[in-house]
């Protein structure tokens, strides 16, 4: 049985999935698809970067999503690939909505609409330059939890990466006074990224309380697919445990290095990464070496 993974914000790339959309029509027409629900000029976007909104976290999402869920599509359409092989589908922070969709858990146009909104509330839930994030090289989620609580900083751990990866969340000038800590406690590297505020954190509540009514209303589709949830790390079929999981998923942790760490559990080999870049898969060579992982970006990947 095969897992197949879908990659998040931090992923986009100018130009991507543009082959597809230039080889096949079944690109041409899911792209237009979601163009058609969304009233958003995908393509132009990420073709082009057209206004530079490529990386404004209200397009970006949407983006990322469009063009993983086209090159899954295209490749279940041009493959002789059984999507009953699948057996679990998982994605890093907005790609478990694409999990949800390429899993037919939820509609394409829900899907769309959800990520949308879910854009919108996270580009607006705080002011800009006032939070921020940054990624710690060299240690694990505990070790960093440790510093944080040794040090009384005001940051959380927004996403575990990896055994070496770890991303914070907090106030800009919290983030930057706690580099030298950081550092002097053996970090190899601290990374201020290009984000617009401090995702996975407690300074989305508002957005994730609001996103949640959203989601609350959308039609989830009980299948023999199952999920496993950033939230929490497990592995999910039953829909309304799903749903209840993503509600909770904006303000929380993204537990991907216990998520990949459970597939382990359960037995699983073969991966598939489908979507923009190769991030997940660095990640998950760092976690465990047990898994063939193959990643599908381009068409020549097909």
């Amino acid at each position: 049985m095969t897992t197949v993974v879908f990659p998040g914000q931090g992923s986009q790339s100018l130009g991507m999935a543009k082959d597809f959309n230039d080889n096949f029509e079944i690109s041409r027409l899911t792209f237009q698809e979601i163009e058609d629900y969304t009233k958003i000029n995908i393509r132009k976007i990420i073709f082009l970067n057209e206004g530079n909104k490529l990386d404004l976290t209200q397009f970006t999402q949407i983006c990322i999503f469009a063009c993983s869920y086209v090159i899954f599509k295209t490749f279940i359409n041009q493959s002789e690939y059984n999507k009953d092989q699948i057996n679990i589908m998982m994605g890093h922070s907005l790609g478990e909505y694409t999990a949800l969709a390429c899993s037919n858990k939820l509609s394409l146009k829900e899907c769309s609409l959800i990520l949308k909104k879910r854009g919108e509330l996270m580009n607006n839930a705080i002011e800009p330059n006032i939070t921020g994030m940054a990624a710690l090289i060299g240690k694990n989620a505990e070790f960093i939890e440790n510093i944080i609580k040794k040090n009384n900083l005001n940051l959380q751990i927004a996403n575990d990466n990896s055994p070496m990866q770890i991303v914070i969340s907090g106030k800009k000038n919290d983030i930057v006074n706690s580099n030298e800590i950081f550092i002097k406690n053996g970090i190899k590297k601290f990374i201020n990224l290009n984000v617009s505020a401090a995702f996975h954190s407690h300074f989305m509540l508002g957005a994730q309380d609001e996103l949640s009514d959203e989601i609350e209303n959308l039609n989830f589709v009980e299948n023999d697919v199952k999920i496993i949830s950033n939230y929490d790390a497990n592995i999910y079929k039953d829909s309304s445990l799903i749903k209840n999981n993503l509600q909770k998923q904006m303000a929380n942790k993204v537990n991907w290095t216990q998520s990949v760490v459970k597939l382990e559990e359960v037995g699983e080999k073969k991966i598939i990464e489908i979507g923009p870049n190769k991030v997940l898969s660095g990640l998950i060579n760092r976690i465990s070496k047990n898994f063939d992982i193959v990643s599908l970006n381009k068409i020549s990947d097909l």
